[in-house]
């Protein structure tokens, strides 16, 4: 059985001070934002992905929504712009790296930027949407929140580096057709 983890009390004082209207979700042990979503029983496009990165000597917390893929080209485009220098290397680094850097777990990386100390660059798609689920830093919480008080909290880089992914839902079913599909084929020849 997983182990349950608790919400970090630094990210709940954070959000009580701030006087941020938000929800704390509780849910089984999750280690994706593909997981929270189908956990929580939630589209992709409401579960904040978050991602460490690093632009070249910088460290920043990049969100986008759990159904887009990072194109690194224009999130590099996005930082440099934003910081008036172009990037020339831009990684996503192991988690023994983020460990140090950030002196926490993995799994202790929220979605709020502050906290620890970075930047946040997000998507700007996640604009559209009127609430979104963030990381708590916790296996088993997330954060629900308006996204314009998740903006006006965090003041992020916004930018379009987001592509969205082809999610491939493959069910017994499907598979069963395919076969039967092509076992026809080979019985006409």
């Amino acid at each position: 059985m997983a182990k349950k983890t608790k919400l970090p009390p630094k990210l709940v004082k954070y959000l009580e001070e701030a006087g941020i209207k938000h929800e704390i979700l509780e849910h089984r042990t999750v280690y994706t934002a593909l997981d929270v979503a189908a956990t929580m029983r939630r589209k992709l496009n409401e579960i904040a992905k978050s991602l460490l990165v690093k632009a070249d000597q910088d460290y920043y917390l990049v969100l986008l929504p759990a159904d887009h893929n990072l194109d690194f080209e224009k999130l590099k485009k996005t930082i440099g712009k934003a910081r008036g220098k172009k990037v020339k290397a831009l990684k996503i680094p192991g988690e023994k790296i983020v460990e140090n850097a950030l002196k926490a777990k993995v799994l202790a990386i929220t979605a709020f930027g502050k906290l620890h100390k970075l930047a946040v660059v997000m998507e700007r798609k996640m604009e559209k949407g009127k609430k979104a689920i963030f990381s708590a830093g916790s296996a088993n919480h997330s954060i629900e929140m308006a996204v314009k008080d998740f903006i006006r909290l965090e003041t992020p880089i916004l930018g379009s580096f987001g592509v969205k992914r082809k999610i491939i839902k493959s069910s017994k079913n499907n598979m069963a057709k395919k076969k039967a599909k092509k076992a026809k084929k080979g019985c006409k020849k």
